[in-house]
């Protein structure tokens, strides 16, 4: 482990993310609100931070565990530093509170321990969304963005981006990230253009963008989306959370002009097939709660592209929906978005691998001679991909298992746990019962509010980092 190296990064990581608070102190500023809880945290940061970066260790080769350990380490550290401003502004006194927001702005998680969201201050619900944004296409991505890296620093975007596979878009890796910022930073223009048009004011079309983007899911609305009383921004939120929802990988491609590669991608097809579906279903059974026809399909719609992208914006309370559509909601919570999007869940591309896995191992079992092997896009899988995606689900029911079941310790129904660990796990957010839409996490106990924390850190960087990182074998000399 080069230890040296590890530390610097860590502090260059936590530099980065005082020059961020910059912003939320710049709106509390426009406001007129106190700059004090940015500015009290922005200087802790930068003195710890400082002497690390400092002296650049000789050594600066990294290696997968480094990679592992780097990006699990630096997204606790922001989560842990980031949730400062919420308690020195007394927005969020308790400091585990303030960490599980954090968690979960960060995580793009969007799950919230508040009970009252509109009356706080503009620059601490900014910094609360914009952790959505930051947290959406990774801090680590953005470093190798601005900062040039060595060869080795592929270790770092292979543990951060999300799905069964990972690689560069470009040869260089720093114009990688560049790349994907970019992408990033285009499509959140476009959706606050969109919002400005529909007549959402500039701070909520802002925030909203970020949550959208970073598919999180926070509003500055008691009653999320719904609060804005404003079809035509809901079919906008909707159509830019699916948007987000597919691979960055197919934009480039786009761009590129190789549109035919880009709709070569079962995964997106699949993807937009299955919200398509749901939607349809959603709407057939919610026909009779809704005033019209337009109003049942944007509120299906709304809600489907909502769970499915992981986002976990509201317009309506899904807990008083029919049994099937709730029970569609859970399976699409699983589900998730596409790999290399900035949405949770298991990943579709996963789903479908081992499901084609699954179909080989029963040809193989009737014919015990053919040779059979897993396709997807027109080419073959690597066995490695087919292995770590089939150990991946294997090590994702155990987290929520075990989670679960030390949640269940605080009394609450099977309803509210489950789905809770599993909106925490999925990056999503909202669950059913005491956690739906119109509920929260408030009531649960302190140690349990820690366990729903590293279960939004466990989905967001798909376990095997916070594993790698809380192994005692990791850090054991040689």
């Amino acid at each position: 482990m080069n230890y040296r190296m590890l530390l610097y990064l860590l502090c260059v990581i936590l530099l980065i993310e005082a020059a961020l608070l910059l912003i939320p102190l710049a709106v509390a500023l426009i406001y007129g609100e106190s700059a004090l809880p940015f500015l009290i945290t922005i200087g802790i940061l930068a003195v710890i931070s400082l002497p690390g970066i400092l002296q650049k260790p000789k050594n600066t080769k990294i290696y997968a565990k480094e990679g592992f350990v780097t990006v699990a380490g630096s997204w606790l550290l922001m989560s842990a530093f980031g949730a400062l401003p919420f308690v020195f502004s007394g927005a969020i006194p308790n400091y585990i509170d303030a960490f599980f927001e954090t968690c979960s702005g960060f995580s793009t998680t969007g799950a919230s321990i508040l009970r009252v969201i509109e009356g706080l201050p503009k620059g601490i619900l900014f910094w609360r969304s914009f952790t959505h944004w930051i947290g959406g296409m990774g801090v680590l991505v953005f470093m190798l963005a601005i900062l040039p890296q060595g060869g080795h620093a592929i270790y770092l975007l292979r543990a951060e981006v999300p799905g069964p596979t990972k690689g560069k878009l470009v040869p260089k890796l720093r114009h990688t990230a560049i790349i994907l910022y970019a992408i990033y930073i285009a499509l959140t223009l476009t959706e606050v253009i969109a919002l400005l048009i529909a007549g959402l004011p500039v701070y909520d079309s802002l925030v909203t963008s970020f949550g959208t983007a970073g598919t999180g899911g926070f509003s500055v609305m008691n009653a999320s989306i719904a609060g804005y009383n404003n079809p035509a921004a809901e079919w906008i939120i909707a159509a830019f959370m699916l948007i987000f929802g597919i691979n960055f990988n197919l934009f480039f491609l786009v761009i590129v002009g190789k549109w035919r590669e880009a709709l070569k991608s079962e995964e997106a097809r699949v993807y937009i097939s299955l919200a398509l579906i749901a939607t349809a279903i959603v709407c057939i059974q919610t026909y009779s709660m809704s005033e019209n026809l337009e109003q049942c399909i944007r509120t299906s719609f709304f809600q489907t592209a909502s769970i499915i992208s992981t986002s976990g914006f509201s317009t309506t309370d899904f807990n008083v929906w029919p049994a099937l559509t709730k029970a569609l909601l859970i399976l699409l919570m699983f589900v998730g978005s596409c790999a290399g999007s900035t949405a949770g869940g298991v990943k579709v591309s996963r789903i479908i691998i081992v499901f084609k896995n699954t179909i080989r191992e029963i040809r193989h079992m009737l014919h015990p001679r053919s040779v059979n092997t897993v396709r997807m896009d027109g080419e073959t899988v690597p066995e490695e991909t087919v292995k770590s995606s089939v150990n991946y689900i294997a090590l994702y029911i155990a987290v929520l298992i075990v989670s679960v079941l030390i949640v269940s310790i605080d009394g609450f129904s099977f309803e509210t746990n489950f789905s809770g660990v599993m909106a925490c796990l999925n990056n999503i957010g909202p669950g059913f019962d005491t956690v739906g839409p119109a509920g929260n996490y408030a009531d649960y106990s302190i140690f349990s509010k820690i366990v729903l924390s590293f279960d939004m850190l466990f989905g967001r960087l798909e376990i095997m980092p916070m594993i790698i990182l809380l192994s005692p074998v990791t850090w054991r000399k040689k």
